[in-house]
Formats: structure tokens, sequence, C-alpha cells
């Protein structure tokens, strides 16, 4: 993990007034709007070049603020708003591992139930023992060819897909559940092992279960058509950013999706930096009004498996401790997409950053914004 040094002290120390306490509502938008406008344009913005565009999302002190900058679509010249909508790559993840916690918790089923009790398709020796709980904490063992370059340059039927489950050997000494190993491949396993158990796709399963239930009306996972591209509703497509590569060259068209699975449900989802503002609070504020999903919300942040002394895996998120500072975050990007979104459940307060570029800093939240403010709080 590389540690990012190069935020000026001057910008950090400005982001005190942040998360005062004691500030009247007015007052603590004010400070919201002035310290975040200003790590976005110091730090942030200025990285956006000229192309492409910038959203922040910061929930603080009971309340959420949205910070827009730049370009939706350097063509059209159309601006970055508070609905518009960016593919989240991988940070889908989480309202998957919510998912699972949900229905761990109603009883559903158990975390220590194998995945081939739902699909039973999974023959081989190693994949059959692989459980739904170590699915979500990425202690499975899997890594597949289109979970690391070099990236493959064909596609998976599910038929395929199985076949290089149970195909799969480990590196000696690996075991179901004694490593930590990132894979792409064992979250769409989870996504087939949900949608058998509840006979429903994945998509209405995160909607009924989890968006509607927190009022997020602008986050969709919509199906991948043959031209790569999201089916969404016109007026829906219309507010999606376009994607653009680091050096600002166009990649695909807005509503561009990307990955190695053509079967239902393997597309990416978009959501607004509003919407995403609600999943913040829902997250770290105890507001929920289903207190299973409330709890739900809570269990997926919960350390699962410790990598080292700084590095810890929950359900989906990661957990990053430094200098007893507690941050839970996940990142997602791909080749014209980054997102992040970072909490610190002790202060309550959290990020949410979306740009539509490929490899956007966000280490520059998870290292150095969330810690600093936590320590400029006292805590």
């Amino acid at each position: 993990m590389k540690l990012l040094t190069s935020l000026p002290l001057r910008v950090l120390g400005a982001l005190a007034s942040l998360i005062c306490a004691d500030l009247s509502p007015a007052a603590a938008d004010n400070a919201v709007d002035e310290q975040i406008k200003r790590i976005v344009t110091t730090e942030l913005a200025s990285k956006a070049g000229n192309h492409g565009g910038l959203a922040v999302t910061v929930h603080a002190a009971g309340h959420t603020q949205v910070f827009t900058y730049g370009l939706a679509d350097q063509a059209t010249q159309r601006r970055i708003a508070s609905d518009t909508l960016f593919n989240l790559a991988s940070v889908r993840k989480i309202f998957e591992a919510t998912l699972v916690s949900l229905g761990s918790i109603r009883g559903e089923f158990s975390l220590d139930d194998p995945a081939s009790k739902y699909v039973p398709e999974l023959t081989g020796d190693y994949v059959k023992r692989i459980t739904i709980g170590q699915l979500a904490t990425h202690t499975s063992g899997l890594l597949l060819p289109t979970d690391h370059p070099p990236w493959p340059t064909g596609s998976y039927s599910l038929p395929r897909f199985f076949d290089m489950l149970n195909e799969w050997t480990p590196k000696a000494g690996e075991e179901p559940g004694k490593q930590r190993i990132y894979t792409h491949a064992g979250y769409v396993l989870l996504q087939i092992v949900l949608e058998r158990r509840y006979g429903r796709p994945i998509g209405e399963l995160i909607s009924e279960r989890v968006l509607k239930p927190l009022g997020m009306t602008e986050t969709f996972l919509p199906e991948r058509g043959p031209d790569r591209q999201a089916i969404l509703a016109p007026d829906i497509l219309a507010r999606v950013v376009q994607g653009y590569d680091d050096d600002g060259s166009t990649i695909g068209r807005p509503g561009n999706q990307q990955g190695y699975y053509d079967f239902p449900g393997t597309g990416q989802m978009f959501s607004s930096p509003k919407d995403l503002g609600i999943f913040l609070a829902a997250s770290l504020d105890d507001t929920v009004v289903d207190p299973q999903l409330r709890e739900a919300l809570k269990m997926t942040q919960r350390q699962i498996f410790r990598v080292s002394s700084e590095f810890g895996q929950a359900t989906a998120w990661e957990n990053v401790h430094r200098n007893g500072i507690d941050v839970v975050d996940k990142p997602g990007g791909l080749n014209n997409a980054t997102a992040y979104i970072g909490l610190m459940p002790r202060q309550r307060m959290g990020i949410v950053v979306l740009a539509n570029r490929g490899e956007f800093p966000y280490e520059i939240a998870r290292y150095r914004v969330l810690p600093e403010l936590a320590r400029l709080r006292g805590q």
C-alpha cells in the first residue's frame, strides 16, 4: 500500500472546522463547503486536468454535503451535478455484502454454508468447500484469470465460469478461509449464490432489500447490452458521465460497462453523489428504520480477517488501522472510472470520491484526509 505524504499542512490544518461539534447547522454547512472545496481544488480537482471532473460527498456532524467539479462530458460541456451518474466499479461489492449480512441476520442462510449448497454445479475438490462467508471476505483463495493481469481477451459464459471454478487448484498451503486474496470472480460466484437462494436476479435483490428501504432512488444495476452499454432509460442514460483514461482519452460512451462475463447480473452499478450520501449516512448513523438492515450495514464493516497490523478485511469493506485511527473503506476502479467510499465509524463521518477517469488517486482520502480529520477532532 502506498502512503501519500504530499498533502500540504496548510490544507490539513484548514480542515479542522469541518468537524467542530459546536457549530450551528448553518455554520457547519459553510465550514464543510469551504474546507472540501479547498482540498478538492488543491489536491483532487487539479489532478483531473482538462478532461472529466469530480464529485465529493461528505457526511459529518449528522449532515451531508455534495460538491461537484468539472465536466461529466467534455464533448458536450455537460457539467457534473449532484444527480450525475457514475460507474461504481467494485464499490458494487459492498451492496452485495449487505445482502449477505442481512440474509445471515434473518436466518435465511449461514455464512458457513458452502456455496455448493446453492450452486450444485460446483463439484471441484477445492471450490465445493468454499463458504458464503469466505466469498464475502475475499478469503476463499480463488484467483481466476479474470482477477488479474494479463487480462483475458475473451468473455466467459456461465458454464465456462463453472468449469474454471471446478478446475481451480490453489498454491501449496492455501486453503479456504486461511488467506486474504482479492477476487472479482469470488463476488461473481457470490452473486450466483444469492440469486439461487432467493430465486431472483441480483439487481432486484439489491433494489428491494437495500436501495428502496434506504430511499436510494438514483442507484441502478443495469444489464449490459451487446455493445457493452448499460441498458438504461434514455432520461437516466443522459445523466451518466463520459469516461476517460488517466491521460484524458475518451473510453467508451456514457454507460460503458466492462467485464469478462456474458451472463446476466455481471455488469457494473451506477449511482449519484447524492444517493451515495444517503448510503454514507445510513452506514454511519443509527437512522435506518429497519433494525435488521441497520445491523447488516454495521456488520459488513467489522474486520473478519487480519492481514497485517495496519490492514484487515471485513465483508467487502477493507479496514485500515494507522496511528490509532480506524478507517473502513472500499475503492473501485476501471480504466475510465474511479470510485471510493471511506468511513470513520467512531467519528461518524465519511467521504465519497467519484471521478470519471481511471487511476484517480483515491488514496489521498484513505491515508491522509480521513485520518487527519480524526486527529484534528482529538479522537
